[in-house]
């Protein structure tokens, strides 16, 4: 068995015990309004940080390249409420002019 699917197999299992750790350590109890609040912002707030770090990370460094510019046209697009469809071709659109450009 290879490193990437040991690790992979440990993650999933963590990742499934602390899901089911959460009902059993509740059991039946609301969450306070405020950790229910921190809660419902971890979504937004962890797929943001993917974005950043795949978006501008390059190993061990910061790479500023066509990713990033795609990534601003993204948000401009989502700025403005376009459909998520329209957004991810905006993305592509934007990075593969950028690399044909330079």
């Amino acid at each position: 068995m290879s490193d990437a699917t040991l690790t992979l197999l440990i993650v999933a299992a963590g990742t499934y015990l602390f899901k089911a750790a959460g009902p059993l350590v509740l059991g039946g109890r609301t969450l306070p309004p405020g950790l229910n609040r921190l809660i419902e912002l971890l979504p937004g707030a962890l797929i943001a940080a993917l974005v950043v770090v795949s978006s501008i990370g390059d190993g061990q460094g910061i790479t500023l390249d066509a990713r990033l510019v795609g990534v601003a046209v993204a948000a401009i697009a989502l700025w403005k409420k376009l459909p998520f469809v329209v957004v991810v071709v905006l993305a592509c659109i934007a990075t593969a002019l950028v690399r044909a450009l330079g």
